[in-house]
């Protein structure tokens, strides 16, 4: 039997995707979401390893969009636009290249079609450190958790992975599959496929996942494509600058 993303679906209208990023879960575009649903039925997903969607060792960019197609047929969704974050916008730029018959307008947020280099090793690393067998608490989780990664916030978004089950924490996706399929996940785009289709990337002013030296990459294989980018936001920029984010997002969607 054929295994579906998990999912949550609102709103009406044209279609639209939203696919979040590494390690996070359909709660971190939340935000876009409530933006979106006045004008479009909006299905926001779990990618597989992530939030209550299914496990399975393997994540090539291949299979991660195949998995989006599935859950498109399963909904009868047609055609759809599609917003990606992060590893999500390389899963929607995969969409697009590879299934452009699925895709109508793509947004691509804060990601270029390129290799990166492995810098979540030591957040993969201090999330598999936790010892969900001894604590009790996301709060001696986050002491943990701290001897790795410094930041307040990035540590909050990482354990919203735990749920606590009949008083026993575990995690919510599955970071040995993710640890070992992660040299695909910084993988850049792997085909020779084009999309025509209107295109937008937006980038955080702050963040440097996309820089000058992608242009002549991604107008090759995103040849109607343009960019905006949001002074004073990072990487998070959709959580960070959401009313910003929401009004290009909705501009680009509506013209």
């Amino acid at each position: 039997m054929t295994q579906t993303l998990h999912y949550q679906q609102q709103g009406s209208g044209a279609d639209i995707i939203l696919i979040h990023g590494l390690l996070g879960s359909l709660e971190n575009l939340n935000m876009v979401a409530k933006s979106l649903k006045e004008n479009f039925r909006v299905t926001n997903i779990d990618v597989r390893n992530h939030g209550l969607s299914f496990h399975k060792n393997s994540m090539t960019y291949k299979e991660l969009a195949l998995d989006i197609v599935e859950l498109m047929e399963k909904l009868g969704i047609e055609r759809s636009h599609v917003l990606g974050h992060s590893m999500g916008g390389k899963i929607a730029m995969e969409l697009a290249l590879a299934h452009s018959e699925k895709v109508d307008k793509l947004i691509v947020a804060d990601i270029a079609p390129v290799d990166y280099p492995s810098h979540h090793a030591h957040i993969i690393e201090g999330l598999q450190s936790i010892n969900v067998e001894n604590i009790k608490t996301r709060k001696e989780a986050d002491n943990q958790l701290s001897q790795f990664v410094d930041e307040v916030g990035i540590r909050q978004f990482l354990l919203r992975n735990l749920v606590i089950k009949e008083e026993k924490l575990s995690f919510k996706c599955n970071l040995d599959y993710i640890e070992q399929c992660y040299q695909d996940i910084m993988k850049g785009y792997q085909g020779e496929q084009t999309f025509t289709g209107d295109t937008l990337f937006i980038k955080g002013g702050n963040s440097n996942y996309i820089t000058t030296e992608h242009r002549d990459i991604i107008k090759h294989l995103f040849p109607n494509s343009r960019a905006k980018i949001i002074q004073g936001a990072g990487h998070w920029l959709h959580a960070e600058k959401t009313i910003a984010f929401n009004k290009l997002t909705n501009d680009f969607l509506n013209h």
